[in-house]
């Protein structure tokens, strides 16, 4: 029997009024706990450079030494294959999307998650575990030949999600009826991951914490509401029940 998957998946990675990853600094000190060094994924933004080193000026304050795989010595593919732990930053998802496909990084990091290396990602990064990036909320700025992604997880995430405003004058789509047209077309369930939320996936078993809570969506059911501290099976099938949500 293989490791268990391994993940920590971030609505967000900057909280109104706080810097970089301070919001969830403890869940990811906690799930880096035994972990020297972390492989950084920047490709969702365009400046590599800068990203990494926000990002690594964080990890560092966590104790936890960051390498960037575009500063990395080996090939991409050589440096995935040797990580302990991989962190997957936000940004644009259609570029982050082609640029892991673009570097033949999509198998492989899927092989090695199954197989225990621990993966973190945030916002753009926690769309990129799900089966495909159609529950994005990026414009399509780079062109892809597939949505399918990393496959980490069985449902969707829908990172920053937002409420409908009841007093609000936009005409336009809410995030919930974006949503429920991705259900038009599709079965996957998906999770509205409020900000200040994130998800810790340990084998079959999802933990949601923090403190924005998330809205649970299932094709043919309304959506419901999923406070802090809930655990479910990954096919969040215990969710289908209409007691598991109070």
């Amino acid at each position: 029997m293989g490791a268990k998957k391994n993940l920590l998946l971030i609505s967000n990675s900057r909280a109104y009024g706080r810097d970089y990853l301070d919001h969830c600094a403890e869940a990811v000190s906690a799930f880096l706990a035994g972990i020297n060094q972390v492989l950084f994924i920047p490709y969702a933004l365009k400046d590599w450079d800068d990203y990494a080193e926000k990002a690594r000026k964080r990890l560092n304050g966590l104790g936890v030494e960051l390498v960037s795989i575009h500063e990395a010595a080996d090939h991409p593919i050589l440096a995935v294959s040797s990580a302990d732990a991989i962190f997957v930053g936000g940004g644009n998802t259609f570029r982050l999307l082609e640029a892991v496909h673009a570097h033949g990084l999509t198998h492989l990091i899927r092989e090695r998650v199954s197989s225990g290396m621990l993966y973190m990602g945030s916002s753009a990064g926690s769309n990129l575990a799900c089966p495909t990036i159609c529950t994005t909320n990026d414009m399509p700025i780079r062109h892809v030949s597939t949505f399918e992604a990393l496959k980490l997880v069985p449902f969707q995430i829908n990172p920053h999600f937002v409420d409908a405003d009841p007093n609000s004058r936009h005409m336009g789509e809410t995030r919930e009826t974006r949503i429920k047209e991705f259900h038009e077309e599709n079965v996957t369930p998906v999770i509205g991951l409020r900000e200040g939320s994130w998800l810790r996936v340990e084998g079959d078993k999802v933990s949601l914490r923090g403190d924005g809570g998330a809205k649970i969506f299932l094709r043919g059911q309304e959506p419901f509401e999923l406070g802090s501290g809930n655990e479910f099976s990954a096919d969040l099938e215990l969710l289908k029940q209409p007691e598991a949500s109070q």
